[in-house]
């Protein structure tokens, strides 16, 4: 586990914008002047609400040990799944082709995503080339990223999603209105099929699989359940691991008390991982 405090400089910067709407990065950095490693890092709120704001804690930690981290603000809710994708694409592309004015090393992105962006974030890293996740055009530099750290992602937005029907109709009070989000985001069922990291993996799609960490409070019936549609007799996580496993990735999954999920308990197995494979 990486021990170095540093100071860090946190810089806000408009990174991409679309008519009069602007899109926000901020940006943290180690105050040492050499070439950092650098994450990209993706607030939650079910692909409908948040802001990199979100992201405000974990940055901090995780910069203040010699990583520099990036949080961006992305189209969402009825704007939907492909523009949102348009937009990490762009970002991680964004990072690389400007790590020279900001002390970054370009050959060292990793990728990051609470419960919805962890869903974000793992279908950008596996689909990385795919062409209508970089219709932003960007020459001479790629979306691919080194690793991907996970905290309580979505992986499965259609399971989630039936997830949460089944427990509104049972009466249960963690649903809110998790079931119109995803409506307002995707659409169509066939829409969270498509962008779902799990049934990729299960359709037996060519994708990337960089070296992966699932971070899991336990217990959280919001993201660790069994999907009674699943071929495997798994929950959620170990499902998908046992899928990106399949499919020739590394992924560790590394649970933590649910009560602890805002505290450097969930943020220290994530900087151990980037300063293992950045």
């Amino acid at each position: 586990m990486p021990t170095e405090t540093l100071d860090i400089a946190i810089t806000d910067i408009e990174y991409l914008r679309h008519g009069d709407a602007p899109l926000a990065m901020r940006l943290f950095r180690p105050a040492a002047s050499r070439p950092h490693p650098v994450v990209l890092d993706l607030h939650g709120g079910a692909w409908n609400k948040g802001d990199l704001g979100g992201c405000q804690a974990r940055c901090e930690y995780i910069a203040a040990t010699g990583i520099a981290m990036a949080a961006i603000d992305f189209r969402q809710a009825a704007d939907g799944y492909l523009a949102t994708m348009a937009d990490i694409n762009y970002a991680v592309r964004w990072l690389k082709a400007h790590a020279g004015e900001h002390g970054l090393d370009p050959d060292r992105v990793g990728i990051t995503g609470q419960s919805s962006g962890g869903h974000l974030a793992m279908l950008s890293a596996m689909r990385s080339h795919d062409p209508r996740y970089g219709a932003q055009a960007l020459p001479g530099v790629d979306a691919t990223v080194r690793c991907v750290g996970m905290t309580w992602p979505v992986i499965n937005p259609l399971s989630r999603y039936n997830h949460a029907k089944r427990a509104r109709a049972s009466g249960d009070g963690w649903v809110g209105d998790i079931p119109e989000r995803h409506d307002i985001y995707w659409k169509d069922e066939a829409a969270m099929a498509e962008g779902n990291p799990m049934l990729a993996l299960e359709r037996g799609e060519t994708l990337a699989t960089p070296p992966a960490l699932w971070v899991q409070g336990r217990p959280d019936i919001v993201h660790d359940y069994r999907d009674p549609d699943s071929p495997r007799d798994l929950n959620e996580p170990e499902r998908f691991a046992a899928n990106y496993r399949d499919a020739g990735g590394d992924i560790e999954i590394v649970y933590i008390e649910q009560d602890n999920r805002a505290s450097q308990t969930a943020h220290a197995p994530l900087a151990d991982f980037f300063h293992r494979h950045l």
